[in-house]
């Protein structure tokens, strides 16, 4: 008789019942005067001691601005060691860090910052095309006046502060520096005294993810989520106090700040950020230089890594293995990495923000074949189901929607319980609408997904979103958006735009008019213009007519 497709992780690895801040500190216990951060392009070197006397500082100061347990604080910056800092310290003083997209326009910030309730703004100058500055001036005029912690904002009525990362910010701005001054008035005791008065259970994080009905909805993690989750990973990839990770990927996703940092914190192994985003270069000479043994990625950074002329002229030699996640991984790159990039080991991992992120992932002996065929098996500690549309389990071998169970399932999202109810079910299953199919050993391998989700170069990107922000333009009557297959990002992103009467514009026009309002990875890179969307007889749009019509106009883009 055929198993049914539901498979529960190993059971003998424990789970960790601390709050984050108590991870953190049994390791600066253990290891002290080991190398715990790099942040190769700020200079920056920091053992676990020191790390632990920064955090401390900034936990102090984030109590001396008045941040209460459950008080949202926002971070807009790319990879830098404050990242690190604060999201420790907001952990230490039981504060809920809200992860902002560093491509997020003024519109975008503005609906995070509001919807989460942000009582701080913590931000860097700038950053590639984007001022922060200026942006954060223009949605919050009233900075300018302000003293610190002061603010009176019409637009964001629950905001008090912004901190910037820059040395001489503008004016209304209290410096990153500053902070540590703030901190002289709170006490060790104190802090230590709030540190003590949390939990493992209470919320600690809220990422966005791109929303299915044009809005993003903040997934809110506790400790207990990414505090075990990052344990669990880095525990699949044999992680020691002698390993040094190298994390390219941004720390305002969950693949670097729990996968990456708490990965880290639980197993004492050395974080290096080659730099504030991702460049290839910079990404190969940290692994060389500074002996890098753990590397993390999508499958487009590891093949502009493979593809860079800097590459051979490097040693990579240290490298053992690490993690590549957020699109299907090609077998020929997965060869590559094995070969070319000595990571013998390199893993496959699968999730999503709300389940912590990870819950299947492939292990250090699996072949190359399950690498890159499958997402692996379920996690320790985890439960995973593939049903049918009435929500009865499939047999092993049919497709079905992927569901996880477990510690790692979020709270929910953030002020918003009819969403929540949506992807959470009664039992506590998180339905990833993803359509995957299971085998006899319990491996999973995703087949397509069920939601319209784009997923390019690892960003997750929710068509509705971008269609809505479509309308707003005076000359756009509808659109609809899909994704094609692409060489370089996994796939891209088409926009079908259907103009009103009497009205004109032209593709670049449209691009130039998005990359000035959203983040660019949602901009799409080709719009085709139509009259007539291809439909069902009952008026539904047939959005995998458009996406054949678009493969075979364009071919698989590079």
């Amino acid at each position: 008789m055929t198993q049914p497709s539901y498979t529960r992780g190993r059971q003998d690895r424990p789970l960790l019942t601390q709050t984050i801040g108590q991870a953190f500190d049994a390791t600066v216990a253990r290891l002290g005067e080991q190398e715990a951060l790099v942040a190769r392009h700020q200079r920056l070197r920091y053992s676990w001691r020191q790390l632990a006397e920064q955090v401390e500082s900034c936990a102090r100061a984030l109590m001396a601005l008045g941040i209460e347990t459950g008080d949202r604080v926002g971070i807009w910056a790319p990879n830098c060691a404050q990242w690190c800092i604060l999201q420790v310290a907001t952990a230490k003083v039981g504060a809920i860090l809200v992860n902002v997209n560093p491509a997020y326009r003024v519109g975008e910030l503005e609906y995070v910052l509001r919807q989460s309730g942000c009582s701080w703004l913590v931000c860097a100058d700038a950053f590639k095309h984007s001022d922060y500055h200026a942006m954060a001036q223009a949605l919050v005029p009233e900075l300018a006046t302000a003293a610190p912690g002061q603010i009176s904002s019409a637009a964001l009525p629950a905001l008090r502060g912004v901190v910037s990362l820059a040395n001489d910010p503008p004016a209304g701005f209290l410096p990153w520096e500053a902070l540590a001054t703030w901190g002289m008035s709170v006490s060790r005791e104190a802090c230590t005294a709030r540190q003590n008065s949390l939990h493992f259970d209470q919320p600690v994080n809220i990422q966005y993810t791109s929303g299915t009905t044009g809005a993003p909805k903040g997934a809110t993690l506790s400790h207990y989520n990414i505090l075990n989750n990052g344990f669990m990973v880095g525990a699949s990839l044999g992680l020691t106090a002698h390993d040094r990770m190298v994390i390219p990927v941004p720390l305002y996703h969950c693949f670097g700040m729990v996968m990456g940092n708490l990965g880290c914190i639980t197993h004492g192994t050395t974080m290096i950020y080659p730099g504030d985003g991702f460049d290839a270069e910079l990404a190969l000479r940290a692994v060389a230089e500074e002996r890098g043994t753990i590397l993390y990625g999508v499958p487009t950074m590891f093949i502009a890594m493979l593809d860079h002329p800097a590459r051979q002229r490097m040693d990579l030699s240290s490298l053992r293995s690490g993690i590549m996640a957020g699109a299907t991984c090609p077998i020929e790159v997965m060869r590559r990495v094995i070969d070319q990039m000595h990571m013998a080991q390199v893993q496959i991992a699968y999730g999503m923000t709300e389940t912590s992120p990870v819950s299947l992932q492939t292990g250090p002996d699996d072949d190359l074949e399950l690498r890159v065929t499958t997402v692996g098996r379920t996690q320790p500690q985890l439960e995973s189901k593939i049903i049918d549309p009435q929500g009865a389990t499939v047999a092993r071998g049919e497709t079905g929607e992927l569901c996880t169970r477990g510690y790692s399932v979020m709270l929910g999202y953030w002020d918003n319980p009819e969403a929540t109810a949506s992807a959470i079910d009664a039992a506590g299953w998180m339905h990833s609408g993803d359509l995957a199919v299971m085998d006899e050993a319990g491996y999973v391998r995703i087949v397509g997904r069920n939601k319209d989700m784009i997923i390019r170069g690892g960003e997750n990107i929710y068509p509705r979103e971008i269609e809505e922000f479509f309308y707003t333009h005076p000359a756009v009557a509808d659109a609809q958006v899909i994704g094609i297959p692409c060489s370089r990002y996994g796939e891209d992103i088409v926009a079908w735009v259907k103009l009103h009467p009497g009205h004109q514009a032209t593709a670049e026009e449209l691009q130039a008019w998005c990359k000035s309002r959203i983040a660019h990875y949602k901009v799409p890179r080709h719009i085709r213009f139509v009259d007539e969307f291809p439909m069902t007889v009952t008026g539904k749009v047939q959005k995998f007519r458009m996406r054949e019509i678009s493969v075979a106009e364009l071919g698989r883009v590079e």
